[in-house]
């Protein structure tokens, strides 16, 4: 059976286009609170996980030895879009363990914000320092140097830092990770396929701190608050995911993925959402996921009507012309 329609397009009296997708809302005990569509099919998270991958940093007592900010704390949980302070907190990082951008396995592409981009196409080429991932590489480097391990392969499946993150990844999702339910991420880390019912589970894990050691639901706090405190530093101007947590605060961590993925925690209410649009539509999976926050976080007006602009954000035109909406359909709200 197909998934259900999430999201619909509408340009002028008609829908347009239609979005189908999943979306699993758990509790940190693993129970089912919501969900819509085949939850039990595995999907790569992506970067929705970095930051339980980043986990480790503080884990190993990487974070503290290098002395990261919660700037650079951030940059490890983020997709960033490659502004210009983004990749001075990258270059920050590596200076700190004593590595060169060069170290970056992630790979070079064009920074996601256009006018970064042209400023770099001003000036030359993008570095592995644009890419949106080099704050989770330049993580992973943080936790092979307070290891002492040769840090040159940090990035394959058998380094120890891929098995650390790997079985925090278990830890929280309760899945088996097998060689069956592994790729290649596009960053050429490992990316583990893991149904969205045991995402969710995770993520509510992750954002209450139950089903886990104190020690690592403290790890996941300091996580939580650096994100909380410096939300740019995740995503970057006018973007999704910093513009939700500077909205709401501490009260919700929520990241993107690749091909329509989202994971988000809501501490106070001790649950985790996780959600996938079938055809990796980011625009379906924004309001998705903020038809979903809203459903289940007590919202102040203002906080409901700013909310509201990425449940049905407004089309317009390259004049500037108000043409339709993209908007979460009933099953959502």
């Amino acid at each position: 059976m197909a998934n259900p329609v999430l999201v619909e397009v509408i340009r002028g009296p008609l829908v347009e286009s239609r979005h189908r997708g999943a979306v699993a809302v758990s509790d940190a005990g693993g129970h089912s609170i919501f969900t819509l569509g085949d939850v039990a099919a595995p999907v790569f998270p992506r970067s929705a996980v970095k930051a339980l991958q980043a986990l480790p940093l503080i884990e190993q007592g990487a974070a503290d030895h290098f002395a990261l900010s919660d700037e650079e704390l951030a940059l490890t949980c983020a997709s960033h879009s490659g502004e210009a302070a983004h990749v001075a907190g990258v270059e920050r990082m590596l200076a700190k363990v004593g590595l060169k951008p060069s170290d970056l396995r992630c790979g070079a592409h064009w920074p996601i914000a256009q006018a970064a981009a042209a400023a770099v196409a001003r000036s030359g080429a993008p570095s592995p320092l644009h890419n949106n991932c080099s704050g989770k590489h330049a993580g992973f480097l943080c936790v092979a140097r307070a290891l002492g391990v040769d840090h040159g392969d940090y990035w394959r499946p058998e380094h120890p830092v891929q098995h650390l993150v790997r079985s925090v990844l278990e830890d929280f999702t309760g899945a088996a990770l097998g060689e069956a339910v592994c790729a290649i991420d596009g960053c050429s880390v490992p990316t583990w396929a893991v149904p969205l019912r045991n995402l969710a589970h995770g993520f509510a894990k992750f954002g209450s701190g139950g089903g886990i050691s104190p020690e690592r639901a403290a790890a996941a706090a300091r996580l939580r608050q650096a994100c909380a405190n410096k939300p740019w530093y995740v995503a970057g101007t006018d973007r999704f995911c910093t513009e939700i947590m500077q909205l709401l605060g501490e009260r919700v961590f929520v990241k993107t993925g690749a091909e329509g993925v989202y994971c988000a925690a809501l501490p106070q209410q001790g649950l985790g959402i996780a959600l996938k649009c079938d055809d990796g539509a980011s625009r379906a999976a924004q309001a998705t996921m903020a038809a979903v926050i809203a459903r289940f976080l007590p919202l102040a007006a203002n906080e409901r009507a700013g909310l509201e602009r990425f449940v049905a954000p407004v089309l317009r035109n390259w004049n500037g012309f108000e043409i339709g909406r993209v908007e979460a359909t009933d099953a959502l709200r």
